[in-house]
């Protein structure tokens, strides 16, 4: 009788974790893009790109410039928000901000491929105007940037709280669950940052909540010509952008 039991409990353990490994699977890309809070816009987007039949609807600063730059925010940013400072910091760039397919007014559904190349189309369309890009990847942006700056030419590459793996990452958080078999959505970034041939900027912040050190720490051993890193003291992962040192950093590495 208590074995019968205990083999029931052993069925139920078993099947209940399938549930919540499935779960996790159907449900990744929910957990890791979150366009929600983009999706009130209140500056009317002025830029289109249509890849693959989508739609992408964003904002362009200065226009006119000789160089450019281009900036890829995190998995919950509203990049708008960043439209007016950038454009400030950088007066002598043109700035392209697109947002992420369902981000903002952007069509589509997100996907590391199609944000990869949406972000490849993207410079393709820049360099026609300006051959000198430069490029910002913010946190889930730091995987797109690091793709694109492996397959085109880029001038200059800021990566902002980045991590060497997606699925490292998550495996942190749910060591419980065979993370690394689930993941479809991976951004190995370590696996493309030998294939990176311009200067890098990599800015981490010192309390970062969400990405953890050691695996920006990890991205940092991967490349085989160490970058240039920058500890903003005391920010955390969504404030950085709130210190000086962060502006001063980003002034000096890409004027």
């Amino acid at each position: 009788m208590f074995l019968r039991v205990m083999l029931v409990f052993v069925a139920l353990a078993i099947v209940l974790y399938g549930g919540i490994c499935l779960a996790m699977y159907l449900g990744q890309r929910q957990q890791i893009y979150h366009p929600e809070a983009s999706w009130r816009v209140q500056q009317p987007p002025d830029f289109e790109l249509v890849n693959d039949g989508i739609r992408l609807r964003g904002w362009v600063m200065n226009p006119g410039r000789a160089k450019a730059l281009i900036y890829f925010g995190g998995n919950g940013e509203r990049i708008e928000d960043a439209r007016n400072e950038l454009a400030r910091w950088f007066p002598d760039r043109t700035i392209y901000l697109l947002p992420y397919r369902s981000y903002a007014e952007s069509g589509g559904a997100p996907s590391e491929q199609a944000l990869v190349s949406d972000a490849l189309a993207l410079f393709d369309h820049v360099a026609r105007e300006q051959a000198s890009i430069a490029v910002i990847g913010r946190s889930l942006g730091s995987g797109v940037a690091v793709q694109l700056a492996a397959r085109r030419p880029v001038e200059r590459l800021v990566l902002v709280t980045p991590f060497d793996s997606l699925v490292r990452v998550a495996a942190g958080y749910f060591g419980w669950l065979p993370v690394n078999a689930l993941m479809r959505d991976r951004y190995e970034s370590w696996q493309y940052v030998n294939d990176i041939h311009c200067p890098v900027l990599v800015i981490r912040a010192e309390a970062d909540e969400i990405i953890p050190a050691e695996r920006t720490m990890a991205l940092l051993k991967a490349f085989k010509q160490p970058p240039t890193v920058q500890v903003i003291a005391d920010a955390g992962h969504n404030t950085v952008q709130d210190h000086a040192d962060y502006r001063v950093s980003l002034e000096r590495f890409l004027h």
